[in-house]
Parts: structure tokens; sequence; C-alpha cells
């Protein structure tokens, strides 16, 4: 039974009508998906209008990710935080670019120390990075030296 079950799986990868859900669209897409189109919202999107849509933005593309409203992943990477931090904040709805803007300029304590926090998620992630890289090299070279 599971061979069969893989032999479809492998038959359904390889259709070229591939086609997504308006929600996982919106997402690849970085935009608030109920700001979207009713069109967009009610209907199916296929690989190849996805790739259309990335390629040639319609105006309404445009608009959104250049003004919003934007989902919670955009908001939070243009204020420099993850998204657990926008909830610390009290930032639970999408925000349109001035909206973060104005949060930039004003700058509240929350905004500071989650900015503070990434940074050092981002310097740790690095270290961490650099420990396996050294770990794998003292790996090969023993694998190397014992021949």
């Amino acid at each position: 039974m599971a061979h069969t079950i893989d032999t479809l799986d492998i038959m359904t990868s390889h259709q070229n009508t591939q086609t997504m859900k308006p929600a996982t669209a919106a997402k690849k897409l970085g935009v608030y998906l109920e700001a979207t189109p009713a069109e967009f919202q009610e209907g199916v999107v296929s690989r190849a209008e996805l790739n259309a849509l990335q390629s040639d933005p319609p105006q309404w593309l445009q608009e959104l990710r250049q003004n919003g409203p934007h989902p919670r992943p955009v908001v939070a990477a243009k204020l420099g935080i993850s998204i657990s931090g926008l909830a610390r904040g009290g930032v639970t709805e999408p925000l349109t670019t001035e909206q973060i803007d104005a949060l930039k300029a004003e700058s509240p304590e929350w905004l500071q120390k989650e900015r503070a926090t990434q940074a050092e998620v981002r310097k740790e992630t690095v270290r961490i990075k650099e420990k396996h890289k050294q770990e794998r090299e003292k790996r090969a070279e023993r694998e190397n030296g014992g021949e």
C-alpha cells in the first residue's frame, strides 16, 4: 500500500498545474491576505501565476508591498525584531508602512529592547555557525590524518 502512495505522490509532484491556496500565495508574496483583492482571496493560485505575480507585480501588489498593511513577519523584519518580539510589544495586528515608520520614530522602550535582543540572537547564531565550522574542520583533519 505504501508503495502505491509513493508512486502516486511522485506522479502528482510532476504535474505542471500545481496550485496553492490564496493564503499560501500571499505568504510567499509577503502580503497580508485580507488586504488582497477579492478575486485573489477567493481563487487558487497556480505556480505559473505566482511566478508571474513575483516577476511582474500588478499595481495592487506593488501598493501592498510598499504601503501595507503588512503581515507580522514583514512588520517584524521592517522593525528589526522577531515575531515573538512583536507579540511581547503588544503588536498583534498587521501594520501599514506609515505605522511602522511612526513606531521606529517613536522608538518605544519595548522596541529598543527587542532590537537589542534580536542583535544578540544574530551574534549568537554567527558564533554557533563558526563553532560548528571549526568542529567540522577538526573532524576532517582527524579523519584525513588517521589514514
